[in-house]
């Protein structure tokens, strides 16, 4: 049975949302100001990070790491000016 997990975070005023398609085909898709940006099939509940761009002038690349597990789906937004990722919010949808 598959089941969809949706995150957010604002970052540089920008939207980054990304949805976790859970089950048979696990997925991972990435919106930046609403326009899906990258995607990427995850293996085995291992970690999966997809960078997107930003669209900032100079456009500024982020990555978005994305797992099923252990327990619940979860997303970081990594590669900010500090260093330190950030956790993205769960949404009910």
């Amino acid at each position: 049975m598959s089941r969809r997990h949706h995150f957010h975070i604002d970052h540089l005023g920008h939207s980054v949302s990304a949805t976790v398609q859970t089950g048979h085909g696990s997925v991972v898709e990435i919106l930046v100001d609403g326009k899906e940006t990258g995607h990427a099939p995850i293996k085995d509940d291992q970690p999966v990070t997809v960078p997107v761009e930003l669209p900032t002038d100079p456009p500024k690349t982020v990555t978005v790491q994305a797992a099923t597990g252990p327990g619940e789906p979860h997303c970081l937004l990594l590669a900010t000016a500090d260093g330190e990722p950030q956790v993205m919010a769960p949404r009910p949808y």
